[in-house]
């Protein structure tokens, strides 16, 4: 599969939200094809350099789809996109316009996994932080009984740093995602079980 690629300071998870400001014309040009195709494009962070230079890039990043675009009032483009399939960068090529376009290998998605009841007190702490991040998650498909997708809102939005975050988008193992999320949880607030 070859897609064009958007190297980026973040890691975006599957079925999450991810707002941008575009700006630079390559990237004008691929969201235009990108609407106009319904096509996704791939998101990868940035390893060294600048979103808005050259950069090296992790090769375990996630397909992205434009939900919505908007016009801002300064006249940059805002656009929505939703995290799908995550995938394996094999190889990548710069073009003569600056896009940066890679043939990529998707990796199987995770199969839905029932939240166990030990983490079950996960589900309203989530909820609550969703119900108060407003806008953006508002249109999200909400599956509080699948651990894999509370793992993922969870480590979308704690604020931890991004090679945590890659390394949890690179494993396939929920059960060590849901691990980690209750040990920062823990750090933070306390413990989270109700007994």
């Amino acid at each position: 599969m070859r897609i064009p690629i958007f190297p980026l300071n973040t890691v975006l998870f599957p079925g999450g939200p991810l707002p941008l400001r575009i700006f630079e014309t390559r990237y004008l040009d691929m969201v235009s094809n990108c609407l106009k195709t319904d096509s996704p494009f791939g998101v990868l962070l940035i390893r060294e350099g600048a979103e808005a230079g050259l950069a090296t890039t992790h090769n375990v990043g996630t397909l992205a789809r434009i939900s919505d675009w908007y016009q801002g009032s300064d006249g940059l483009l805002g656009i929505t996109a939703i995290g799908e399939q995550r995938f394996r960068l094999e190889s990548s090529e710069r073009q003569s316009d600056g896009l940066n376009v890679g043939e990529v290998e998707l990796v199987a998605a995770e199969d839905s996994l029932p939240l166990p009841d030990e983490y079950r007190a996960l589900t309203q702490i989530l909820a609550n932080v969703i119900d108060d991040l407003g806008r953006l998650y508002e249109s999200l498909d909400r599956r509080y009984d699948d651990a894999v997708w509370v793992t993922y809102r969870f480590l979308e939005i704690l604020p931890i740093d991004l090679d945590r975050k890659q390394l949890s988008l690179e494993s396939s193992d929920t059960v060590a995602r849901l691990k980690l999320v209750d040990e920062l949880l823990d750090s933070v607030r306390g413990p989270v079980r109700s007994y």
